[in-house]
């Protein structure tokens, strides 16, 4: 039996922008405890190169960028939370400056960028490396608040909710979560009045993917196991342009390189290609772009296209791209002389957990922010730097209903201790790894870019095998970190296969060559738990 508990007035699952904006602002009032499953710093809002998309330029408007965020969004995304989010950019920005990012300036006013998709040159970032600084100032401020406490190394395994309960109850409220320590191998309660889901994408899902290994799905997983639904799985989003190099994974060459000019050619004879699939060439938005790219490579056997941008001169590549130019050059690469080897790979989950405007989800004490959630705001699509400003203004809304709505929070009633006295320790760490790879590959192969229904259907009888062995195995051993990541990963897995199969129509990021028309109504997918 596991006998440690902690409680505190509110629990947050997950240490990146989303997290830490909700901690820091309910720690004024309440008890915070936040859990991150490695470092504090180690999510994807660290590995954002992009910067955070805000109305700041004169000529501007909310309404071009609403419009911007619904077009990327292929007319799925709920029109109120658009607005809503456009609407808070401006005052997200302007926290973000209090605590001390230092964003690029030019003559004293903040330099914008412009990225796909975009009307506007409306990107505020730190250099090329906006999510770094964005991490640390949020993580400085949590560290220096008296009432937030961080807990580092605690791999999240299940959401604590009325079943778990002393007295069993069918209620559905969610009580906290149970977590497994790194260092003791024990696991751990986390008990709270209200919980927040900050725990990010499923990146880790698919073979090549520019996400953390932590990013294996695990609150969307949690989430849904505990009975809350969840929403548009299908609309994963690949980023055009992760590096080729068979050492380095997920290197990302920002979406910038594109706005600031560069160019995608043909690796054999240096032929532009863009123009040929979209007017907008390299600055259509990335679905279109990653299609493209994928489209190629599949046609003529390559494995990677060429990003060029050395046409704009060495001076101008150094200033604009810093942290990219100097970690290429340690691969032999200089990206003022000669074009970057990229291909696709995942790099966003627009699905996630259903949440409305206040953050809340569908089980009484649980909210989202975040990566974790489908909120509305992308629809389809998600547009360039969206997403750190959905964490700021999700994490703010949650934190603010939270506090509101104090009182109708009932303290959390006695919880069962983890149970773990029928189980051994795993024999056999090799089948995680098996199942983790193949996983990956499939989901790569037949949930990709392109999809069909047989290739989904194939999949599907995958997931179906490999579900039934990972779930004999859970149930007969101790869980260790990796055995939690890779039933959560094929949770995920599985939720993306169906949401897949269910939408018979290609709209934004799922396309399929069965059914490659848009049907004339736009409508969610959703799963019912």
């Amino acid at each position: 039996m596991s006998d440690i508990q902690h409680s505190s007035d509110i629990l947050i699952i997950g240490s990146g922008a989303a997290g830490l904006t909700a901690a820091l602002n309910l720690a004024d009032r309440f008890q915070v405890t936040v859990l991150a499953k490695g470092r504090m710093n180690e999510g994807s809002t660290a590995w954002a190169q992009g910067g955070i998309a805000a109305v700041l330029e004169p000529g501007d408007t909310f309404d071009s960028h609403i419009e911007d965020t619904m077009v990327a969004g292929a007319g799925l995304n709920n029109r109120a939370v658009v607005e809503m989010v456009v609407e808070g950019a401006p005052a997200a920005i302007a926290r973000l400056i209090e605590l001390g990012v230092p964003f690029n300036k030019e003559a004293g006013v903040l330099h914008l960028t412009r990225e796909g998709g975009h009307s506007h040159r409306r990107i505020v970032h730190v250099n090329d490396a906006t999510g770094w600084a964005v991490q640390e100032a949020l993580l400085n401020a949590a560290i220096a608040h008296p009432n937030i406490r961080l807990v580092p190394d605690r791999v999240a395994i299940d959401l604590a909710t009325s079943r778990h309960e002393t007295r069993y109850s069918g209620a559905g409220n969610v009580w906290g979560v149970y977590a497994a320590n790194r260092q003791t191998g024990r696991v751990e309660l986390f008990t709270a009045r209200a919980t927040v889901l900050a725990t990010g994408g499923a990146g880790r899902t698919y073979l090549f993917s520019t996400a953390p290994r932590g990013a294996t799905g695990d609150g969307i997983a949690m989430a849904w196991r505990a009975g809350a639904r969840v929403s548009n799985m299908e609309m994963m989003q690949f980023h055009p342009t992760c590096l080729y190099n068979l050492e380095v994974k997920n290197f990302l060459i920002t979406e910038a390189v594109r706005g600031e000019g560069g160019h995608l050619l043909l690796p054999d004879n240096g032929y532009r290609f863009m123009p040929d699939f979209d007017a907008r060439a390299e600055l259509a938005p990335r679905d279109v772009v990653a299609r493209a790219i994928d489209h190629e490579i599949k046609r003529l056997g390559l494995d990677y296209v060429h990003l060029d941008i050395a046409h704009r001169g060495p001076e101008f590549v150094k200033e604009h791209f810093p942290t990219i130019h100097a970690k290429l050059l340690t691969l032999g690469i200089d990206m003022t002389q000669q074009p970057i080897p990229v291909v696709p790979a995942q790099h966003y989950t627009c699905g996630g957990v259903v949440v409305d405007r206040d953050g809340r989800t569908d089980l009484p004490g649980l909210y989202a922010a975040g990566e974790v959630t489908q909120s509305g705001l992308h629809g389809a699509n998600r547009l360039a730097s969206n997403s750190l400003l959905e964490c700021f203004v999700f994490g703010e809304a949650a934190a603010k209903h939270i506090d509101q709505c104090w009182d109708d929070l009932p303290p959390p009633p006695p919880i069962r201790a983890w149970d773990e006295s029928r189980v051994t320790d795993s024999d056999e760490e090799v089948v995680i790894k098996q199942n983790w790879t193949e996983i990956r590959r499939f989901m790569w192969n037949y949930v990709g870019i392109v999809r069909s229904t047989k290739r989904l259907e194939r999949a599907a009888h995958r997931i179906k095998m490999l579900t039934d062995e990972v779930e004999d195995y859970y149930g007969h051993f101790r869980v260790t970190p990796d055995l939690i990541e890779l039933r959560n990963l094929l949770q995920a897995a599985d939720l993306i296969v169906r949401s897949a199969l269910h939408r018979k129509e290609s709209r934004g990021l799922h396309y399929t060559l069965d059914y490659p028309d848009l049907l004339p109504e736009a409508v969610d997918t959703v799963l019912v738990p």
